[in-house]
């Protein structure tokens, strides 16, 4: 099954996928600190796609583990997840001191599903040690919820959150699980974990990144 790009978040454990027909030449690096940025591989055709280079992984400082600031927000990272331009808003509102319902909303709905072809769903998650959620706009819906257990989201097929087995605890086999889910050309995948209010970053290229 094609599914094309997926999100999974857990309480604590998150990971992203790149499967693409289109554009397979594609990696994940190390931009910043605590910034994973999807983008061509140096082979890759040119193309003009706005849709091809993105943050996907972005950590939020949340202060003191195990604190809370002004906002109620508990202390300690946090992590978002994404396909594309939207993960930097939902960072930007985290850091602002929007609860991860508001913040994945909002930005969501703002930005609105991608304007391509085919409508494409912009989907996303925010992970914090003791909890997670995960969020998708399509044409048709608006879907944020908070999850307590493996949750994927994907742009085709499965685009609303549903249950998923997903065994990882750590960023590294995150993102290795991700990128080994048995769905149709996988080109890439990003594990995120966060334990003892601190955030852990991992990635996963193809062979022929």
């Amino acid at each position: 099954m094609y599914v094309g790009r997926f999100v999974v978040v857990a309480p604590g454990v998150g990971a992203y996928r790149v499967s693409s027909r289109s554009f397979p030449n594609r990696r994940i690096v190390e931009r910043d600190a605590g910034t994973l940025t999807v983008g061509p591989t140096p082979d890759a055709p040119e193309t003009d796609n706005p849709y091809v280079a993105y943050n996907c992984v972005r950590v939020v400082d949340g202060g003191e583990p195990g604190g809370a600031d002004a906002a109620g927000r508990g202390g300690g990272a946090r992590v978002v997840i994404g396909n594309g331009s939207h993960v930097d808003p939902i960072a930007e509102k985290l850091g602002l001191g929007y609860p991860a319902r508001d913040a994945l909303a909002s930005a969501l709905l703002s930005l609105d599903y991608e304007k391509d072809d085919y409508d494409t769903p912009r989907i996303a998650g925010v992970v914090d040690e003791g909890t997670a959620h995960v969020g998708t706009v399509r044409r048709d819906a608006l879907l944020v919820r908070e999850v307590d257990g493996p949750t994927l989201v994907a742009t085709y097929e499965r685009d609303a959150p549903e249950p998923v087995e997903f065994a990882a605890s750590d960023a590294k086999a995150a993102a290795s699980e991700a990128f080994g889910l048995d769905f149709e050309h996988p080109v890439c995948a990003a594990g995120a974990s966060v334990s003892a209010g601190e955030a852990s970053l991992a990635i996963e290229n193809g062979p022929d990144a």
